[in-house]
């Protein structure tokens, strides 16, 4: 096995030259035809065993390769954008592949945004082609201005009158697709945001982009060919093909991962021996929980990587009661505009928190990854059009967190004004503003303060929601909380909003007195006084977690009776 892999990893750093990522998955169908590519379940048999389908990265490639011919015989063209709305699995996989191999830009939009958010976000990136499922296809007639560029439609599934149905472009290949050769800066996607403190911006990736991210998660983590990866965020197959790694596609929906079955998650990881995984820590919460009560271990599981929402540590300390030494979990921090910026374990997060037991001391979110440079800088709300104007701050100073290399994308799509307040001009190199505040420790660790845009900026000082909140989220009978401020920048009053813990019986007024002895024990909280009682936090579909602290601001204002 070590010599089979170390084989593998040597191919790996010599793959054929070439920018356009897609050429990983003829270079894999070349040198190892018959490993699995993509595997998922598809039924369960008369004993109520899942049935697996198992597909090849040889069988993969064809099959993409057929595409590619059809799609660009129907039309599409280099450059063009494809919005693109198919569910996770193999088919969104050989579908983006096909679409890369022939240079075309595939658009990827997370439905559950909503949809104002989903006709803004597709009139902004002016597809000119819609390959989805003929629910998705329904958006041209709901939303015709917002669709008004597309002239190719492509229907994944039952035929539809208006489109061409994929079946019929999936025809017999005599010949390989000619690759269509790419330099780095090409585009190669347009990835959107949540939009969980706004509207979600598209965001350019290039070909350059990718195929720096694919070399930072290999390093980074040790990810080795031929390991199994549990791939809950669908973009990951894209880097999985390139790492040489099967993508086991999980019985969840990615479009909301709170909602996951946790004993058919552990089932799927049991039976295929899953070693890696890379998705919401809403799935671990569940997971782990099950696990737990049924005093279950996952030995397969060789990491586990938790993004796209904050990740509480008593979800690490589970995980190490469920996963085999070395396993260890992983909280990469980084954006859509760029990711991964910094990493650490979950035992090294415990350890920092130790040292720094304070909730008010924030969340550690490791050190910047290698060819990575983070810089903390002084809060503005302000375009800063180019780094020699910025001054950085030292450790210990709350900050902007910012970002340069290889993997900050440069700019929004259809959005000058967010670029401009997003990014810094640095010679050749630009920084992205990660939007988040944090600061350096003396050992070069980051630590997150929570969003610059959600701040709350009293006559006294500025508060963060970060530490204020894990301080409240202490007591007992809190389940979660939220820092809003209710009236102008400058003047806001602070007020602490919080979901109980259904688990723990206290009275709304003892527990609000007790929150107030609470607050009067720190200097840095003694001026919250005001403390609400909210039935069900408005959040992400997605994640669960993500707080909408605008529309939470809101309702504390009405509560009590101040005009916003």
């Amino acid at each position: 096995m070590v010599n089979t892999l170390s084989v593998a990893q040597h191919a790996l750093r010599s793959a054929p030259t070439g920018t356009n990522v897609a050429r990983y998955l003829s270079w894999m169908a070349q040198e190892h035809p018959e490993q699995t590519a993509v595997i998922s379940g598809i039924g369960r048999d008369r004993a109520g065993k899942v049935i697996y389908r198992r597909q090849s990265f040889a069988a993969l490639h064809a099959a993409s390769d057929r595409l590619a011919w059809g799609l660009t015989a129907y039309g599409l063209k280099r450059a063009m954008r494809v919005l693109l709305m198919v569910p996770a699995g193999e088919p969104l996989i050989r579908l983006t592949f096909a679409l890369l191999k022939a240079g075309c830009v595939p658009i990827l939009i997370d439905p559950a945004m909503g949809r104002r958010n989903l006709a803004q976000c597709i009139a902004e990136a002016a597809p000119e082609a819609l390959i989805g499922v003929p629910r998705a296809h329904l958006l041209r007639l709901i939303f015709p201005r917002a669709c008004a560029t597309i002239r190719y439609a492509v229907s994944v599934g039952p035929a539809i009158p208006g489109a061409a149905a994929l079946r019929e472009l999936d025809l017999p290949m005599r010949t390989p697709f000619p690759l269509v050769e790419t330099t780095a800066d090409d585009p190669a996607a347009v990835v959107f945001t949540s939009g969980s403190t706004g509207v979600p911006k598209g965001v350019l990736y290039t070909h350059g982009m990718f195929e720096a991210q694919i070399h930072i998660l290999r390093d980074l983590f040790g990810i080795a060919p031929g390991e199994i990866e549990m791939p809950a965020f669908p973009l990951f197959a894209l880097f999985n093909v390139a790492l040489g790694v099967t993508s086991a596609i999980p019985p969840i929906d990615p479009t909301r991962p709170a909602q996951c079955d946790p004993a058919a998650v552990v089932e799927f990881i049991r039976d295929l021996g899953v070693t890696s995984t890379f998705g919401s820590p809403a799935i671990w919460e569940k997971v782990t929980t099950y696990c737990l009560a049924h005093d279950i271990q996952l030995p397969s599981l060789r990491r586990v990587l938790m993004a796209g929402a904050p990740v509480p540590l008593h979800l690490h300390e589970r995980l190490h009661r469920i996963l085999v030494p070395p396993a260890d979990s992983y909280t990469p921090y980084g954006a859509t505009e760029a990711l991964p910026v910094s990493s650490i374990s979950g035992r090294d997060i415990l350890k920092a928190h130790t040292e720094r037991p304070s909730p008010l001391a924030g969340t550690c979110i490791g050190y910047p990854v290698p060819g990575m440079e983070v810089a903390i800088i002084p809060i503005s709300d302000e375009p800063i059009a180019d780094w020699r104007d910025v001054q950085r701050l030292p450790a210990e100073v709350i900050g902007e967190i910012c970002v340069r290399g290889p993997t900050v994308t440069r700019t929004y799509v259809g959005r000058p004004r967010a670029t401009a307040l997003a990014k810094i001009t640095d010679g050749e190199h630009v920084w992205h503003r990660m939007g988040d505040l944090g600061y350096f420790d003396e050992q070069g660790r980051l630590w997150f303060y929570g969003r610059k845009s959600q701040r709350v900026i009293t006559a006294s000082g500025t508060l963060f929601t970060e530490p204020i909140e894990r301080f409240f989220n202490q007591h007992p009978a809190v389940a979660r909380s939220a820092l809003v401020g209710v009236g102008s920048p400058g003047a806001q009053m602070p007020v602490v909003v919080v979901e109980r813990n259904r688990a723990v019986t206290m009275s709304p007024s003892r527990l609000i007195a007790e929150l107030r002895q609470l607050a009067a024990t720190s200097d840095t909280t003694a001026q919250i006084q005001n403390f609400l009682i909210h039935p069900s936090f408005p959040v992400d579909i997605r994640h669960n977690a993500k707080i909408f602290r605008e529309q939470l601001a809101q309702w504390a204002a009405r509560r009590l009776g101040v005009a916003e």
